[in-house]
């Protein structure tokens, strides 16, 4: 295949070799043409670069990024080592088993977020099945 397509093309810089086919039309009209290769691969040590910078799809921040930028634990107020607590799904939080759910639940379903900004002592606690400190509304 190399060799049927194999061509030599005469550039401004020299000839240059290139895979090319060729396809003939009908009616006077121009063949058409499928040419790989054949551009000078030489630097240009004049050329100007120019980089661009990239477009951010969105300037606005969301809320999750807000309330970390407020450095405070959601439950206790607490600055020291804050961390994200996650849920799967919304739904997760209708499946605790006690009939009275802690506060950080009730915290989670009132404000429809599946994420909450605490401090790593609340983090432990929620994961132990602590009750925490009062919560800030």
């Amino acid at each position: 295949m190399a060799a049927k397509y194999k061509t030599v093309i005469a550039t401004d810089d020299g000839p240059r070799t290139c895979f090319q086919v060729v396809i003939p039309r009908d009616r006077g009209r121009k063949p058409l043409v499928a040419r790989f290769g054949g551009i000078p691969l030489r630097r240009q040590r004049a050329a100007v670069l120019t980089d661009q910078s990239p477009i951010m799809a969105s300037a606005k921040r969301n809320e999750l990024i807000h309330r970390l930028l407020a450095e405070q634990c959601e439950i206790c107020e607490s600055t020291d080592r804050l961390e994200v607590h996650h849920l799967r799904k919304l739904a997760d939080l209708k499946r605790h088993d006690r009939p009275d759910k802690p506060a950080w639940v009730h915290l989670m379903a009132k404000r429809r977020r599946k994420t909450l900004v605490i401090c790593r002592t609340c983090h432990e606690d929620i994961h132990a099945g602590r009750n925490s400190t009062s919560l800030r509304n």
